[in-house]
């Protein structure tokens, strides 16, 4: 018997995750607020924490919130992990019908969630938040973000304004089947629409960031590109890889065949011979190198993403978990699902 068919008469409607690191300031006003935002809603919520090894008093904050509120729930890593791993951790433990996730910095604004769930009941599966109006420096956040929100709709087909606005609202039979790794959170929406889930955004509120600082940098742009082309690798070959690897095959070839030819017309023209042409062997050895390279990386990233997924294991380790039975949610979890 799947779990989701079983009753449970007190499995929440909607659970909130939120990643949580260095962010003791932040935490009990945005409580406070999440409170006020879920209260007309009249629906059974679930707050999970996600502690991503703090290195300030928030986890301290977290057990006072935890003791007070039974609805909040709190997942503690052992260390720094990533905000990838800290949804992922959410998302396995999260009960509720719709899960939402969302930044603990107050920059998000819980007063979204509701417009979020509204959509969610028009039937969409996952309704992203779009930041039209970003409350952060324009050319080291602003502007990096829309080359790279640009750069992802293009090559996956996936026309979002923002990919990496965290307050966003999914179903939960979306995510059964979703395993984060590396810094995967903002392609959730390209693994949906592969699943044939229906996608939509919304704009949503950004405020100005009160406490802490920025755990972002510029140059977490160039790992998004690294990350779309695994992403559009994974989601177009993985069914048909002889496709995406026969390409540059094709390509290989050509570059030999071209430079065999011009190797012949130096001969001919020039008498300039192949071992005394450095423009054969640079050609060669450049396409062999290139093309290598790139299969070892893609071959790598399956390989650890067969591992993880065989295996169960997840890729962080929880210390402990408060208010929060282990075998709790588990979505996606291998084995979760099996009768029993």
């Amino acid at each position: 018997m799947n779990r989701d068919d079983v009753p449970d008469p007190g499995r929440p409607d909607v659970t909130i995750v939120i990643p949580v690191f260095n962010e003791e300031e932040s935490l009990s006003e945005l409580l406070r607020q999440l409170d006020a935002a879920l209260a007309p809603l009249e629906v059974e919520t679930e707050i999970i924490f996600v502690d991503d090894g703090s290195g300030d008093g928030s986890l301290a904050v977290l057990r006072q919130l935890a003791a007070r509120d039974e609805r909040v729930k709190v997942i503690v890593f052992r260390r720094n992990f990533g905000q990838t791993a800290a949804l992922d951790a959410g998302f396995r433990h999260a009960r509720g019908d719709v899960i939402v996730a969302m930044d603990a910095d107050l920059q998000n604004d819980p007063a979204d969630i509701p417009r979020l769930l509204d959509k969610i009941a028009e039937g969409y599966d996952v309704v992203s938040g779009w930041r039209k109006k970003r409350r952060e420096p324009f050319f080291t956040r602003v502007l990096p973000s829309r080359m790279a929100n640009w750069l992802i709709s293009r090559i996956t087909g996936i026309r979002l304004h923002d990919f990496g606005c965290t307050l966003t609202a999914y179903r939960r039979e979306i995510m059964s089947d979703v395993h984060l790794f590396g810094e995967m959170h903002r392609f959730i929406p390209v693994w949906a629409n592969w699943a044939g889930g229906r996608i939509t955004e919304i704009e949503v509120s950004h405020h100005p960031r009160r406490f802490g600082s920025t755990k972002y940098s510029l140059f977490r742009t160039f790992r998004v590109v690294l990350d779309l082309i695994t992403v559009h690798f994974l989601v177009a070959y993985t069914s048909k890889p002889a496709y995406f690897f026969g390409k540059f095959g094709l390509a290989a070839f050509l570059l030999s065949f071209l430079t065999l030819c011009w190797t012949l017309v130096e001969r001919q023209l020039f008498g300039t011979w192949v071992h005394k042409n450095p423009v054969f062997l640079i050609g060669i050895f450049s396409a062999l190198v290139g093309v290598q390279v790139i299969f070892t990386g893609l071959l790598a990233e399956l390989n650890t993403r067969t591992h993880f997924a065989a295996s169960g294991r997840p890729a962080y380790f929880v210390r402990e978990c408060i208010n929060l039975d282990e075998a709790d949610g588990m979505v996606g979890r291998p084995g979760a699902d099996r009768e029993g």
